[in-house]
């Protein structure tokens, strides 16, 4: 369940007593229906339909393959012979509601920005937490860090056999949960404050894009500097953290910001913080071993070799293909990891091909749709803003939106907290418009009081003719 579910309940009924839309915004509505319809029709058919197979134990064994009327075995277009369908058992059909709700769980965080984001105090106020966020548990990261290299925290450095080489609960140190500790055996992937190294190199993707908005759009110099400070700590813990996805991903997240944003065509602005965030790096790196820095990146290299990630996600799509045996795919949540709980599930470590597993080419092609809307919309959103903070800040979180969006290599919007930064930038983006006509009332109010202060009315003389 949803940790904001409360919240949302909360704000349903406020709206309802003050007689306020709930659905917002409504231009979302058709390719949003044109999911949920897809979702719906294959949580019914492919997992209702599995819901009512027998048990695979329970089917005598000269009935597990499908004859012919003449009792010859059936084959398949490649020779393979043709298994009655069973189930190892489950249940299909809660499995189904749940992958539902991993799948579309978050975006009535869209609705929740629209009513609590009023203004821009309070946008400026989200930046400045989520870096606070950002700060804090890149902190305890590096210290997580500095405890596993002097040997405070043993990590998984006494462990044997396979347990050298995966991430494990009980070498947690510190933060977080499992760690892979092995420097010997050149393994390093820190969780930092997360459940998982996996998890925690995508909350430092998506904390490069928040630092680097609040960096150049906030309105005061002090959280601007802070940003900057919050850029640099999500660098460094790129680095030390082992996983080679952060180390690729942050920087390259920053530069596409930059380019796509066009910050680095504002030189007054770009170059004191470019000089800023290199200084912030060097006193960084100067803590850490610079053999360690090239040793990621001498790993990063190899592994790019050894297993290119377009070779990975051609595989994907592959497997994902072989495996349709329907129209509307092999169900909701049969390759989501967290809905093992109900049933078994097929390994997909890629978003697309999963989607294409779990519902097919139409819920493939339905959720593309819907995201592809969401990100026309956000941009004519922030187009439209005059204000040049403002205009900044929705920029950057909508070029955070399109790389996430349409990222074919794992699944960042199944991962926390990636997929709840997401559809909360959403909102915010599409609120935008509405946060910049309140700031142009104030402007022109104020200028208009201005006016009045510098050119007061100046009276009538009245000469009276003499007779």
């Amino acid at each position: 369940m949803p940790f904001y579910l409360p919240a949302l309940l909360g704000l349903v009924l406020e709206c309802r007593r003050r007689k306020l839309p709930i659905l917002i915004p409504k231009k979302l509505l058709p390719s949003l229906g044109i999911l949920i319809f897809c979702a719906l029709l294959t949580l019914l058919f492919a997992n209702g339909w599995q819901q009512t197979l027998p048990l695979c134990s329970q089917v005598p064994e000269a009935e597990r393959f499908l004859r012919d009327g003449a009792g010859n075995l059936l084959l398949d277009a490649n020779g393979i012979i043709i298994r009655r369908p069973c189930t190892d058992g489950g249940m299909p059909v809660l499995q189904g509601i749940l992958g539902l709700k991993v799948l579309l769980g978050y975006i009535p965080l869209i609705f929740c920005t629209h009513y609590l984001i009023q203004d821009k105090k309070r946008l400026l106020l989200l930046g400045r937490i989520l870096v606070i966020i950002a700060l804090v548990c890149c902190s305890l990261a590096l210290v997580q860090y500095w405890m596993l290299k002097t040997g405070r925290c043993v990590g998984t450095r006494e462990m044997a056999g396979v347990d050298l080489f995966k991430p494990n609960l009980d070498a947690k140190c510190l933060v977080g949960g499992a760690v892979l500790y092995s420097p010997e055996q050149g393994q390093i992937r820190l969780p930092g404050t997360f459940v998982s190294p996996w998890h925690w190199a995508w909350f430092l993707v998506a904390n490069a894009a928040i630092c680097f908005a609040t960096s150049f759009s906030d309105t005061s110099l002090f959280w601007r500097t802070t940003g900057l400070v919050g850029m640099g700590m999500v660098f460094v813990n790129a680095v030390i953290c082992g996983q080679r996805l952060a180390l690729a991903l942050v920087p390259a997240v920053i530069i596409v910001l930059l380019i796509l944003t066009g910050q680095i065509a504002n030189l007054k602005r770009f170059i004191p913080i470019g000089l800023g965030l290199s200084l912030v790096l060097f006193v960084a790196f100067s803590f850490i071993n610079p053999d360690f820095v090239q040793q990621r990146i001498d790993s990063f290299v190899n592994r790019w070799n050894q297993a290119p990630p377009y070779a990975f996600i051609q595989t994907q799509f592959e497997f994902a293909l072989e495996q349709q045996k329907g129209f509307l795919g092999r169900g909701v949540g049969k390759a989501t990891n967290s809905t093992r709980v109900f049933g078994s599930v097929s390994l997909v470590e890629t978003f697309h091909p999963k989607l294409l597993f779990e519902m097919g080419f139409p819920g493939l092609i339905a959720f593309m749709a819907f995201i592809t809307h969401l990100t026309i919309l956000c941009f004519k959103s922030y187009r439209s803003v005059k204000d040049r903070a403002l205009r900044s800040f929705g920029s950057s979180l909508w070029v955070f939106m399109l790389i996430i969006g349409y990222f074919p290599y794992w699944y960042p919007l199944d991962t926390d907290p990636v997929a709840v930064y997401y559809w909360l930038f959403a909102g915010v983006v599409l609120k935008l418009s509405d946060i910049d006509k309140q700031e142009q009332e104030k402007l022109k109010a104020s200028q208009g009081n201005s006016k009045n202060k510098r050119s007061p009315l100046k009276k009538k003389k009245f000469v009276v003719a003499s007779s």
